[in-house]
């Protein structure tokens, strides 16, 4: 939790983020090759911290307390690591895992270490008129209130999905590195202070 910590108490970089608002890192989705084949049973019943039920999915459900992250190993020796808040825990994480891998006596590797995936949220702290936006931005807009709440904005550059919901909550998920979360969030800033709900 450091990593969150020394952000919050920064003076914001306004050359970086002009709208004065980093995006929080949630979760990260990082894939790493063991580079070896797995017996997921003898896993399962040899590690504390494993769950596996092939019948419901063919991977063990592993997880640790530090960095707090869930792990998917599947018999290939591939995995997928989720929950992380920095890129740097996502890898220490992996690495832990590998690490417990290693002990039951498989030779595990650290192949291909990758995020695939980070996700962002802020606040923007005004109400949104979701209907105008989607109107006005039909061709990378789907805002369906009836099924989602939010309105999906799909922006081609960069290549991000932004979940817009009327409070100003906003959900920015897809990119590989931070930067790209970053960026989106500024890209979308200025609609969505166009497209401020005025106080009644």
């Amino acid at each position: 939790m450091a990593d969150q910590g020394l952000e919050g108490s920064q003076p914001v970089d306004l050359s970086k983020h002009p709208s004065g608002i980093v995006p929080t890192l949630q979760n990260i989705v990082s894939t790493v090759n063991l580079d070896c084949k797995l017996d997921l049973k003898a896993i399962a019943l040899q590690a504390r911290n494993a769950e596996y039920n092939p019948k419901r999915f063919a991977a063990v459900i592993m997880r640790i307390r530090e960095p707090k992250t869930t792990a998917l190993i599947f018999a290939s020796g591939k995995m997928v690591c989720t929950g992380a808040k920095s890129e740097h825990q996502s890898k220490l994480a992996a690495r832990k895992y590998a690490r417990i891998i290693q002990k039951l006596g498989f030779p595990a590797k650290f192949k291909d270490f990758k995020i695939q995936n980070i996700v962002g949220s802020c606040d923007v702290k005004f109400p949104i008129r979701l209907e105008g936006l989607a109107y006005s931005h039909g061709a990378f807009c789907s805002y369906e209130p009836e099924l989602f709440p939010g309105l999906i904005y799909r922006m081609k550059q960069p290549k991000i999905v932004l979940l817009i919901f009327v409070s100003g909550k906003i959900v920015i998920t897809g990119a590989k590195v931070r930067e790209e979360t970053y960026t989106a969030f500024e890209n979308i800033y200025p609609v969505l202070t166009e497209f401020r709900k005025s106080q009644q």
